[in-house]
């Protein structure tokens, strides 16, 4: 027989719910367009797929290409020309595209994240499907090739690994990508590229596929589910080729009436199988056949969605722990709608003293949900390590005194262990993982997470970690940490872990030439919203009004362009004030860019005495927007109070607000009133 080409099986994603979110990797970006990225759920042949959530909390899969894929024009062409028909199929079955941009310098795609184990990873843990649920499998996965082939869209890559089996029924995954990734099977002499056992006949012809052969893989699948086994079996890919192309499907086990319509999926022709829309219309039948054996036949389920969900007996398996960052926004915060910002009232006018328009850069970015504002440390710098504090070396009555001591200290530290059983295992494995995320996500700071100890008669979970940055970089860095700890720490010992006796988490920072420096120590269990580290709202900033929140008719107002003298002057020095600082902290905000008037502007909004200060600049992170807004509204409360200090009754303003404002809508991040200087922000 002649040489067949050499298949290369490429590394699978295993996207269903199998396990955990695995941690992200060094290199992993912390963010792809809106969505913040916490982990992976696997990697393909054709890039990698992070787990995201999108800026209203729901949980995504984003797909980015392989970097040398990126790099090919022909590639991107036929990435984005898949994307647009992708982006056009609907089904029930389907798991939809949400957004992509085919443009980036590494493209990618991200689609919703469905609950639910592979099918690969299902018949591992369970066996072959059988009765209802398979004639339900095959019902639904037919009928989402039918919407697939619909819209011109070759899936080419039907394979368990594809397939999520959901509490409502099975999903198809990357419908219409593995086309864009691969164009044609064959992608470079010899070798071609695909999975052994699910390739059609016609690929290893000719390198050419089409509908028909996702046809020949959805037989070869449902066999696969009912059999547990693959149809022309395993073994060397040149082996699996040759009976895929000569020899017969083994279906012993295969329910009879189903055998039928899969034994014509998989003949050798092309043009001799059925279409989906055929498939997916005898497995409706042979489901309502079913149904009427189940539920009697005055109850048929009338179409194929009820049947499916009728008879759909899937054992659930655990979603992964994510860890998605809660909603840390303090009451009030909160995201504000669209507003239109009287732009038919303003003009071009240059320097801080006006309010400029913000910037329509029609880029799709979502302003951020929730806004928050950092509190000072509440540290406790411990003492230097004694000799008899030295590793293993504590005496009995430091030991007694550790454990009597309200806060926890370079002593209880030491004498803390390193997690023992089941639970704590889990506690120092979660809080690593997400203190990982974390430490991407403060880039360009650098945090370098240590230990996990845990101190059982003290109730206390220590963490150590070491941090890079400028005094500014490290307050905001450690307020992150103690964020990430306390939602950590109240998701696994409360809900997963509550035999646990642990309710305070303790920081330790450790440096070169220093002993171990407890920086924050909080009880987790009554601190419920975890406000602590992120300002609680009854204290607000320095001098809040309570009666007085910014709103959009405010920040209107202060987008028109100010006439008197000294609003002009306070607004100038204050935005070249606040722009100047900015650029100074750019490696700690992680831009490179050089922020101008462009991209920060001051106004004022008469009505209610207050002075808005804005910006435009939407490429930051929620952190480092939220460090930017402390740094703004503390030179905006202090340019208030200087004016009235130096002016007396004529000046009236005395409130504050910063807001982030793009194309679809506005966030007010923090906000106030000037009273003193020793109170504004620091």
């Amino acid at each position: 027989m002649p040489r067949l080409p050499r298949t290369e099986e490429q590394p699978v994603s295993e996207n269903g719910s199998g396990g955990r979110v695995q941690p992200a990797r060094a290199g992993d970006p912390s963010r792809i367009g809106p969505y913040r990225i916490v982990g992976r759920l696997g990697a393909g042949g054709m890039g990698t797929v992070h787990a995201g959530v999108a800026p209203d909390g729901t949980r995504v899969a984003v797909k980015v290409v392989h970097p040398e894929q990126a790099e090919e024009p022909e590639f991107r062409a036929r990435f984005k020309r898949e994307v647009e028909l992708s982006s056009r199929v609907t089904g029930p079955y389907l798991v939809p595209l949400l957004s992509a941009d085919t443009d980036a310098e590494t493209p990618w795609l991200a689609t919703a994240y469905v609950p639910g184990p592979t099918l690969h990873q299902h018949l591992l843990a369970h066996g072959p499907l059988a009765d209802g649920s398979l004639y339900a499998l095959a019902a639904a996965t037919a009928q989402a090739l039918a919407a697939v082939h619909a819209t011109g869209v070759v899936h080419r890559d039907v394979k368990p690994q594809n397939m999520i089996l959901t509490p409502g029924g099975p999903r198809v995954l990357d419908f219409g990508i593995a086309h864009a990734a691969n164009g044609t099977s064959v992608t470079r002499t010899g070798v071609m590229t695909g999975t052994p056992g699910w390739i059609s006949p016609e690929q290893y012809r000719t390198g050419i596929t089409g509908p028909a052969s996702d046809m020949f893989a959805w037989g070869a699948l449902i066999a696969y589910a009912g059999t547990g086994r693959l149809p022309f079996g395993a073994g060397a890919p040149d082996v699996v080729a040759f009976r895929v192309m000569s020899g017969e499907p083994d279906l012993d086990g295969l329910p009879v009436p189903l055998r039928e319509s899969v034994e014509k999926a998989l003949v050798k022709e092309p043009d001799d199988r059925p279409s989906a829309e055929q498939a997916a219309q005898e497995c409706a039948e042979l489901l309502a056949s079913q149904a009427t054996q189940v539920v009697g036949a005055a109850a048929v389920a009338p179409t194929t969605v009820d049947m499916v969900t009728a008879l759909w007996d899937v054992p659930a398996s655990d979603d992964p722990a994510w860890h998605v960052p809660a909603d840390r926004s303090r009451p009030g915060k909160r995201l504000v709608g669209a507003v239109v910002l009287v732009a038919s009232l303003v003009g071009g006018v240059a320097g801080g003293a006006a309010a400029l328009m913000p910037g329509s850069d029609g880029d799709g970015k979502h302003p951020p949900s929730s806004a928050l504002s950092v509190s000072p440390l509440a540290s406790a710098e411990s003492d230097q390590p004694s000799a008899s504090g030295a590793e293993g070396g504590s005496t009995a009555g430091e030991e007694q005194q550790a454990a009597s001591s309200d806060s926890a200290n370079a002593e209880s530290w030491r004498q803390a262990h390193t997690a023992q059983g089941e639970g704590e295992h889990d506690v120092a494995r979660a809080v690593l993982h997400d203190m990982g995320v974390t430490s991407r996500e403060l880039s360009p700071i650098e945090l370098s997470p240590g230990t996990v100890r845990f101190h059982e008669s003290r109730q206390e979970v220590y963490f150590s970690y070491r941090l890079a940055s400028d005094e500014q970089g490290v307050l905001y860095a450690e307020t992150e940490i103690a964020r990430s700890m306390c939602f950590t720490l109240r998701d696994l010992v409360l809900r997963l872990h509550p035999a646990l006796p642990y309710r305070s988490y303790v920081m330790v920072k450790e440096e070169l030439g220093r002993g171990p420096q407890v920086t924050w120590q909080e009880d987790f269990i009554a601190d419920t919203e975890c406000s602590s580290a992120a300002g609680d709202d009854s204290e607000g900033d320095a001098g809040t009004a309570l009666d007085w929140e910014p709103d959009g008719d405010g920040l209107a107002a202060a987008v028109i362009p100010s006439t008197d003298k000294a609003e002009i002057r306070v607004a100038d020095r204050t935005a070249k004030k606040i722009i100047e600082r900015t650029n100074r902290i750019r490696p700690t905000l992680g831009t490179e860019w050089v922020l101008g008037h462009d991209d920060i502007s001051v106004g004022f909004d008469p009505a209610n005495s207050a002075m808005y200060v804005w910006s435009n600049y939407l490429m930051w992170n929620q952190g480092q927007k939220e460090m930017w807004a402390a740094m703004a509204a503390g030179e905006t409360c202090r340019a208030l109070v200087r004016e009235r200090e130096s002016t007396g009754t004529a000046w009236h303003y005395s409130r504050y607000a910063v807001a982030e404002v793009g194309a679809s809508g506005y966030a007010m991040i923090r906000w106030g009133t000037a009273t003193t200087e020793a109170d504004c922000p620091a």
